[in-house]
């Protein structure tokens, strides 16, 4: 809970609070507030009031991480053609799987653009 003076606020209501000021700020302000922030050795907010880095953007079929047991040779000759070496895997492992339930030829997205 906070307080001031004889008003008490919720959690919830102190977040939509410093959430409707950090609305209210300027650009030019809500940089300076950023950057004192951010120099101040004392400040525990610093990782928190970084800008995030764009990443790579959502897909509608997500990969799922697995943890999977390979023979020494088999993981050897994947990465041995360098980056992409777990994408090679999941195509190979594709391309069986369409083989044994016949589906022909591997779809479109299975496909990528080999690395230079």
């Amino acid at each position: 809970m906070l307080s001031r003076k004889h008003k008490t606020w919720t959690d919830e209501e102190a977040l939509a609070l410093a959430i409707a000021y950090g609305n209210s700020l300027t650009d030019e302000e809500d940089a300076a507030l950023t950057k004192a922030a951010t120099e101040d050795p004392d400040t525990i907010l610093a990782g928190v009031l970084t800008k995030r880095r764009p990443g790579r953007p959502v897909t509608e079929a997500p990969k799922i991480p697995v943890s999977i047991r390979l023979s020494p040779d088999v993981l050897d000759h994947f990465r041995s053609g360098g980056r992409g070496w777990q994408g090679r895997i999941d195509e190979a492992l594709r391309k069986f799987m369409q083989h044994e339930t016949g589906l022909g030829q591997p779809d479109t997205a299975s496909r990528r653009k080999k690395r230079a």
